[in-house]
């Protein structure tokens, strides 16, 4: 039996199991049907969220922002830009603090944008600060590499 890997539907949350010799980037949700990667952030609530970090495994990396904040627009293409880098490898997960202020204190929000990453069910890594797209993917693909 082939190993496999748990991987969270961004659409409707379902748990779907994809073999590990198959490319996740074209597999499809057993439940709704949908793409698992689209090589775009996902807006997530705070179940998304939970259930991405603790049911998923693939690493989870968090962008927390808000609407209002200049610095949180800026950094977003490039937040999307590195989705389209880092899939399927990594899950990228947009939480927006004014809908989800429970889940932003949860976290230990102090400032935004900040980013959270997650893996194996606990944070690896945080930073602060707007950043371009390549050092979304290189800070990432780093501390992974740290904790691997």
């Amino acid at each position: 039996m082939s190993a496999s890997r748990q991987i969270v539907c961004p659409h409707c949350a379902g748990i779907n199991r994809v073999p590990a010799d198959r490319p996740a980037e074209a597999a499809l949700c057993g439940r709704c049907r949908a793409p698992l990667f689209s090589g775009k952030p996902v807006d997530a609530d705070s179940a998304m969220l939970d259930k991405q970090v603790r049911q998923g495994d693939v690493p989870v990396l968090v962008d927390v922002w808000a609407p209002w904040c200049g610095p949180c627009r800026m950094m977003a293409p490039a937040f999307e830009a590195a989705a389209a880098e880092l899939e399927p490898a990594v899950r990228l997960v947009k939480l927006n603090t004014d809908a989800e202020p429970e889940m932003a204190a949860r976290l230990g929000i102090r400032g935004i944008p900040t980013m959270i990453l997650f893996s194996g069910g606990r944070e690896v890594a945080r930073v602060s600060g707007a950043m371009a797209a390549s050092q979304i993917a290189a800070w990432a693909r780093g501390r992974l590499e740290a904790v691997a």
